[in-house]
């Protein structure tokens, strides 16, 4: 009995064992799997030896699990590496103003006989609209100036804004917001609001590389459509 007990252990079981405690190294793992192989050899049947290709199955095996465990230390190497790449690559757009999902506009009181500065922002459109108007409105939802911009192909279309109601008054300074009415013929287009920030720093978390803008928003590498 003690014979046919030795002989039941095979390859998978020792190439499963050596796989499932991830603190036991690979060196180590394979001693181990080269010990119980030749307990089980020395103890194998001597009526019902073990076969060639079974052998070597089990050795293949063995070198399945190494290899895995090497692959996976690979692919974690690689992506920390990506990781410090982004960030080295995020850092350098601090200091940059870039164009990112937003739909706030913060104007400033022009100096004594100047015009007011132009606020440049940005509609995203998933396909062609025939029709575009957008909306400035104030703090308290009161709509200040409507932008009749005409027609806008796919993708970003820049936008400019005076400054000024649809009066042609300069508005006060402050904080304003913007909403963009798209259509084609009877279609609606959804629009995507997108303003200029600067980028005030960079950090990286569970979720990737983020930038901290001085608007106060944290955005994505990939929410930025352009930076200046």
């Amino acid at each position: 009995m003690a014979i046919s007990d030795t002989s039941s252990i095979t390859g998978q079981n020792a190439a499963s064992a050596a796989s499932s405690n991830t603190s036991v190294s690979n060196a180590d793992s394979e001693q181990r799997f080269l010990k119980l192989l030749v307990t089980q050899l020395n103890n194998q049947d001597p009526l019902n030896p073990m076969q060639n290709a079974e052998l070597t199955s089990q050795l293949a095996q063995m070198s399945t699990v190494s290899g895995i465990e090497k692959l996976n230390s690979t692919l974690s190497g690689l992506v920390n590496q990506t990781g410090s790449n982004q960030v080295l690559q995020a850092a350098s757009l601090i200091g940059y103003n870039v164009l990112s999902p937003g739909d706030t506009l913060t104007t400033t009181k022009p100096e004594d006989g100047k015009e007011p500065a132009a606020q440049a922002f940005a509609v995203e459109l998933p396909g062609t609209a025939s029709d575009v108007d957008i909306k400035i409105v104030d703090a308290a939802g009161n709509t200040v100036r409507t932008i009749s911009a005409g027609s806008m192909k796919e993708g970003v279309n820049a936008v400019t804004w005076d400054g000024k109601d649809d009066a042609g008054n300069v508005v006060p300074a402050g904080t304003y917001k913007f909403v963009a009415d798209a259509t084609n013929g009877s279609t609606v287009v959804k629009a995507t609001a997108l303003t200029f920030s600067q980028v005030a720093a960079v950090k990286q978390g569970t979720d990737g590389v983020t930038l901290e803008l001085m608007s106060g928003n944290n955005i994505g590498l990939s929410d930025v459509r352009l930076f200046l």
